[in-house]
This record gives C-alpha cells, sequence and structure tokens, in this order.
C-alpha cells in the first residue's frame, strides 16, 4: 500500500492483516520509532541522481499539487540544494545506507534491477525469507516488468483525475531507462552543502562508497 496517497492512510494500515506491505518516500530520519521497535524488515530502492533528477522533473511538471519546477535550469539548482518534496536526495541516499548495517534493510539499485531484474527479486525472496516456485518467480518479474506496470492503471495512477496528476503533460511511467540526461549534466554539490561519502561503482550512487 502506498501510504502517501490513500488517506487516512494510518486507519487503512491498521486495518490491514500482517504481514503488511506498505511504501513511502519517507528520508530515514523521519520514520516513526516504531518500524525500528518493531524489527520490520525494509526494501530500499536508489537511483542513480542524475536519471533521478529527470524523472522526478517530469513528475513535478505533471503532479498539479507541487509546484511548478519552471525551467529545467531552474529545477536542477532547486534539486542540488535540496528543497524539493522528501527532502535532499543526497541525505536521502546515505541516511538509509549508513543505517543498513543497524536495521533489516535490505539496499537496492535501480540500475541493477534493470540490468538483472530475476537476480535482485532473487535477493528481496531471500531477504524475506521466501521460497516461491518457478512459476511464481516468472509471474512477479512479468507484473513488475515495466511494460506491465506502464499497462496496469492500478500502478500507472491513471485512475487519478488530471486536477491531481495531468498525464497529458507527461505520463507518471515514462520510460524506465537508465542515463536519460538533459543537457550536460555536472553534478557537482555546492561548497555550502554537505558531501555523502566517497564514489562508488559505475552509475549508481556517485559519492557512496560501496565497501
Amino acid at each position: 500500500m502506498d501510504i502517501f496517497y490513500i488517506s487516512p492512510a494510518l486507519e487503512v494500515a491498521n486495518t490491514m492483516p500482517t504481514p503488511r506491505v506498505l511504501k513511502t518516500h519517507l528520508p530515514i530520519q523521519l520514520m516513526p520509532p516504531s518500524f525500528w521497535e518493531k524489527d520490520v524488515k525494509m526494501v530500499y530502492i536508489a537511483r542513480n541522481p542524475k536519471d533521478c533528477m529527470v524523472s522526478y522533473y517530469y513528475f513535478y511538471k505533471m503532479d498539479q499539487t507541487l509546484p511548478d519546477p519552471e525551467t529545467w535550469d531552474n529545477f536542477f539548482s532547486t534539486f542540488l540544494k535540496g528543497s524539493l518534496a522528501w527532502g535532499d536526495w543526497f541525505d536521502h541516499v546515505t541516511g538509509w545506507w549508513k543505517a543498513r548495517d543497524e536495521h533489516k534493510i535490505l539496499y537496492i539499485f535501480y540500475e541493477d534491477m534493470i540490468e538483472d531484474s530475476r537476480r535482485e527479486l532473487c535477493k528481496v525472496m531471500r531477504f524475506l525469507g521466501k521460497d516461491f516456485s518457478e512459476d511464481v518467480v516468472k509471474k512477479i518479474l512479468h507484473h513488475t516488468s515495466f511494460k506491465a506496470m506502464k499497462a496496469n492503471p492500478m500502478i500507472n495512477f491513471s485512475v487519478f483525475s488530471e486536477s491531481i496528476f495531468d498525464q497529458s503533460v507527461s505520463s507518471f511511467m515514462r520510460k524506465g531507462k537508465q542515463l536519460e540526461i538533459i543537457g550536460q549534466v555536472r553534478l557537482t554539490r555546492p561548497p555550502k552543502c554537505r558531501h555523502p561519502p566517497s564514489y562508488c561503482r559505475d552509475v549508481r550512487i556517485p559519492h557512496m562508497s560501496m565497501s
């Protein structure tokens, strides 16, 4: 359940039988203490900042409840300042990364999911203690493919009115690809901003150590 788009979210969540599946975009510091007290398992998905920024730009243009992103240059500057909804991307991914050894957090990458969705699904299965048959695995891979999700009204948000999500501007499920860059992007934080740890592998998350 997406606890952001269902209201009243808490009441709905309380009626759900356990084990419950909840989705959130919250940074780790805003997670309710009960999640840690109950030893909840978390699956965190991170995407490299350049693709994330482009995707977020089009989402801002589509979502009529958010401020107008104006030009790409303006949005780019706002992204680097960490002044968008859900906070600073750099702090977000770093916060969850640092907590992965203290709590039950499986930290996976969008790019890895594209590269080998079966491999990443198996990681999630092991983390959750599940052992599905090959037939079930194939069904999961099908229904979680970008093509299938883009056509699914329960996922593509087509059930929302244009006053909320105007998909004539940009579809919610756009391309699902890597390295879609607008112009020449150099992802450098201003000096006043705090940098996460050093570089990681290839395109996944710059400035983050994977050791």
